[in-house]
C-alpha cells in the first residue's frame, strides 16, 4: 500500500462530506479514505488515501468517471495537489 495525501478546494464542504461518491468510485480500486477539512478555509479539504496500485489510481483519475465524480462533489480540479509518501 502507498499513502497519498490529496488536498483540493470544493464548492460546498458540507455537500462534499455527505457525498458517497468517493466510496462509490474509489471502493472498487481498493482504496481506504480518510477525509479532512481546513478549519481556516471554508473551501479547502484533504484526503489520506491508502492506495494498493498508484498507477491504476493515476489512470483512473484521467477517466470521465473520475471527472464526473469530482463534478458531482463540487471539486475544483485545478486546485488538486497530490503528495506521494516518500
Amino acid at each position: 500500500m502507498t499513502t497519498l495525501i490529496v488536498t483540493h478546494e470544493v464548492d460546498d464542504v458540507g455537500h462534499w462530506l455527505r457525498s458517497s461518491r468517493r466510496e462509490d468510485v474509489f471502493g472498487p480500486l481498493g482504496l481506504t479514505i480518510r477525509t479532512f477539512v481546513d478549519p481556516t478555509d471554508e473551501h479547502r479539504v484533504g484526503l489520506i488515501l491508502e492506495v494498493p496500485d498508484v498507477d491504476a489510481f493515476n489512470q483512473f483519475m484521467q477517466t470521465p468517471e473520475a471527472a464526473d465524480a469530482m463534478k458531482h462533489d463540487g471539486v475544483r480540479p485545478d486546485t488538486l495537489v497530490n503528495l506521494l509518501e516518500a
